[in-house]
């Protein structure tokens, strides 16, 4: 049995308000307790402490000993911890809403145009989407599941691959015959503008550079071209004839069955990371979640048929 040492939270308050103040009036303003209040709180954390928090100064305010800014900004995420843990059990119960985080271009390029077919098979369910680039903290966001792109180990949460990737060049139908510049094969790229994902924060992903490289090709600047802040950016302007994109096989699926884009060239280079479902495994089972999680996994198992 796990026994935590912890002092009383009435004092904790009491101090976290005067460490950010510097001053008992205004943290008693705060709490709606008067100064002597304050004062007295912080003698009784002070005295459990065993430690001296506050320096007293001759102009009736205080400083921070060294331990007590140390404690203050400890104590500080702690209670904003905890405040945003109260907030979210206060919450009304919906067990038919869900929030999905995951990376903008996967959220604009592959999963909100099938959420259509999500609500047909599930039209109970309520989804909210959440891009972000950063890895969810199951603990302090709202958030219930994820889909994130990486190597899949996550301590404490139910990982699950949902699929593997490669990047491959693709462009407009129109380049390919391009009598003055055809793309017959991957040297062919020096007579083309190379369209650019800055892909900034996202672990192992394939740049210009590194394709290249693998297709045998050394001789072209693979640093020149516009660059985009998402991936859809990209192979939009690709679609539109602008240049070759460096595309995934995760995100283009739709564009190359549409006829919107084509591969040129046969190469292509495995990814280091991949895509992966994640929740905390304690709620895996719940019916909401483990509902998104069989469509979503059906949904990507079509996808790599249509590749």
């Amino acid at each position: 049995m796990i026994r935590r040492h912890l002092p009383p939270l009435t004092s904790l308050r009491a101090f976290e308000a005067a460490a950010r103040h510097l001053n008992y009036e205004r943290a008693g303003n705060e709490l709606a307790v008067t100064a002597s209040a304050v004062g007295q709180q912080i003698k009784t954390l002070e005295a459990w402490l065993r430690r001296p928090l506050f320096t007293r100064l001759p102009s009736k305010g205080v400083a921070l000993t060294a331990l007590g800014q140390r404690y203050a900004a400890s104590i500080s995420l702690l209670l904003d911890q905890l405040d945003e843990a109260t907030a979210r059990a206060l919450r009304p119960d919906a067990a038919n809403v869900i929030t999905v985080s995951t990376m903008p271009s996967f959220a604009l390029s592959w999963l909100i145009p099938r959420l259509g077919s999500l609500k047909q098979r599930h039209p109970e369910l309520e989804v909210r989407i959440s891009v972000s680039l950063h890895l969810t903290d199951f603990a302090r966001e709202d958030v219930d599941i994820a889909v994130r792109y990486g190597r899949g180990a996550y301590a404490g949460l139910l990982s699950e691959l949902l699929m593997t990737e490669t990047f491959f060049p693709v462009c407009n139908a129109a380049l390919l015959n391009d009598p003055e510049r055809p793309l017959r094969q991957p040297s062919d790229l020096r007579h083309h503008t190379l369209l650019h994902e800055l892909a900034e924060g996202i672990p192992e992903y394939v740049t210009w550079r590194q394709w290249l490289t693998f297709a045998g090709v050394d001789d072209i600047d693979a640093t020149h071209g516009p660059r985009f802040s998402h991936t859809f950016l990209a192979l939009q302007a690709a679609a539109s004839g602008q240049g070759v994109a460096l595309a995934t096989s995760a995100l283009i699926g739709d564009y190359l069955e549409a006829g919107r884009l084509v591969r040129p060239f046969p190469q292509q280079l495995p990814g280091g990371s991949q895509y992966y479902v994640v929740c905390p495994e304690a709620v895996a089972e719940r019916p909401a979640i483990a509902a998104f999680r069989g469509w979503i996994h059906e949904e990507a198992a079509k996808y790599a048929n249509l590749r």
